[in-house]
């Protein structure tokens, strides 16, 4: 079997990839180790954990608490099947929706563990034999595996891991997350607002250091408010199993934490042990990743790589934007030069999203810059929502008063900072939002609400223009 690009993993890096490919009009195969196409995104990562909140905001009421009071919820006894429930369903639909793709676009299937034979041959090994693959081009899109470190036993039961989740079949009392990276927090956050007692164990003195401080701060703020419990600046050194249902994390300052759950977040590691890759010529770095130049080619000829394998930033909509352009370099095609700063989200309680640099950032450049905000209790649709702890926070230039960032906390936060993205792309200035005019009452508003703040903040000259 020969293919003109073979591409290892069906993540959105691995179907973006081959979709692609096929589109040029070459003979493409797709490698998916499970017995289903989508990959770590679709199963156990980004759908099933934002499905999962999804079901946690609809079910609690949580949006709606500052209307109807800190009881209200849609249903009295959440369960784990409840939550579930919902996952399974939208994981269903979007498994239906991948195959359709690859039908579509003659993408042929193959199902296995991929490893290299060498840099051209790839063998198959599945539930119906081996089989050796020929490709002119080969793809790695593989993603990643969440990393196990010493010191903490898994049993996937009462020490998990965050591929677990979706295995739980009991909603515990308590839980405590180690590591407070963008998945621990997610999930932390998730079970804090389903009233489960909380406590995240970091060893950095701070959440999310490459948040602007002010947003990383209001959501520690409010995750404090549903009763969650940071440890930072604190490291573990044993995490032991005392029974089923227990689970002591021993701290290096002497400090012990028990729950019933203990979720392991602690970063993730290529998924390349089984490749191969000695056999081709390639070598993983300590994290299980892969380099990459800027047309993402390995120093093999023949081999590229995408997605959350080559590491930062190890997003989903990152990695198949990553996909789509090392098909296009590997098979000839032309592709622009990226262009524009990425958004990047994080599903937490409350939701976060940001475009461009924060503060801190700009404040080590030396650049000049102001700073307007809009709160979201300011805004009639926050209100209407029930949303009164969001914001929205534009960074501009002082002097000619271009966009260099946006930062949001709260409500529709990953869809709003689209807006800001675009007008950043092209080189817009704050005067744009001053000037437009949003639909009333939307969230949208919060830009010209928050523009028409800065306006006010950078002297009388340029407030006079304004208004």
């Amino acid at each position: 079997m020969r293919f003109d690009l073979l591409v290892l993993g069906s993540g959105p890096a691995g179907q973006r990839a081959a979709i692609q490919g096929a589109k040029l009009g070459r003979r493409v195969g797709l490698c998916e180790q499970r017995e289903v196409v989508g990959g770590v995104c679709l199963h156990t990562g980004t759908i099933p954990s934002k499905t999962l909140r999804e079901a946690v905001l609809y079910l609690t009421g949580f949006t709606q608490r500052h209307l109807y009071g800190a009881s209200y919820s849609v249903k009295d006894r959440i369960t784990m099947q409840d939550l579930l429930f919902r996952c399974q369903h939208v994981i269903r639909q979007e498994v239906e929706v991948v195959r359709d793709q690859m039908r579509r676009n003659d993408v042929t299937v193959l199902y296995g563990t991929a490893a290299f034979v060498d840099a051209t041959h790839v063998q198959i090994t599945g539930e119906r034999g081996n089989t050796v693959v020929e490709a002119e081009r080969i793809l790695v899109a593989t993603g990643t595996r969440p990393t196990v470190p010493r010191g903490v036993e898994v049993d996937h039961r009462t020490v998990i891991l965050s591929d677990d989740v979706l295995e739980m079949s009991v909603l515990p009392r308590s839980m405590t997350v180690v590591g407070a990276g963008v998945v621990g927090l997610e999930y932390a956050s998730m079970f804090a607002a389903l009233g489960v007692r909380v406590t995240v164990i970091d060893k950095r003195p701070r959440l999310l250091d490459f948040l602007d401080a002010e947003i990383a701060e209001a959501l520690s703020y409010q995750m404090r408010g549903m009763k969650c419990t940071f440890r930072l600046g604190e490291e573990v050194a044993r995490v032991v199993i005392e029974r089923p249902g227990r689970a002591v994390a021993l701290l290096q300052s002497g400090k012990t934490i028990s729950s019933e759950l203990l979720l392991c977040s602690a970063g993730r590691t290529g998924a390349t042990v089984e490749l191969n890759l000695g056999a081709a010529g390639l070598a993983a770095d300590e994290q299980g990743r892969l380099a990459v130049d800027a047309r993402h080619a390995t120093p093999v000829p023949s081999i590229y790589a995408a997605g959350d394998v080559i590491g930062f930033p190890a997003l989903a909509s990152t990695s198949a934007e990553q996909g789509r352009r090392a098909a296009c370099h590997a098979l000839g095609a032309p592709c622009p030069e990226k262009t524009g700063d990425f958004p990047y989200g994080i599903y937490a309680v409350p939701e976060i999203s940001f475009v461009g640099k924060n503060e801190q950032e700009l404040t080590a450049a030396g650049v000049p810059y102001e700073v307007g905000i809009a709160r979201f209790k300011e805004i009639a649709r926050g209100v209407i929502h029930g949303d009164e702890t969001g914001m929205l926070k534009i960074i501009f230039h002082r002097e000619d008063r271009r966009i260099l960032g946006v930062h949001i906390l709260g409500t529709g936060a990953t869809e709003l900072v689209h807006i800001g993205q675009a007008v950043m792309a092209f080189g817009g200035t704050l005067d744009y939002f001053v000037e437009a005019v949003f639909n009333y009452p939307t969230f949208a508003e919060c830009y010209k609400v928050a523009a028409l703040d800065g306006f006010n903040k950078v002297g009388p000259a340029v407030a006079r223009r304004a208004a």
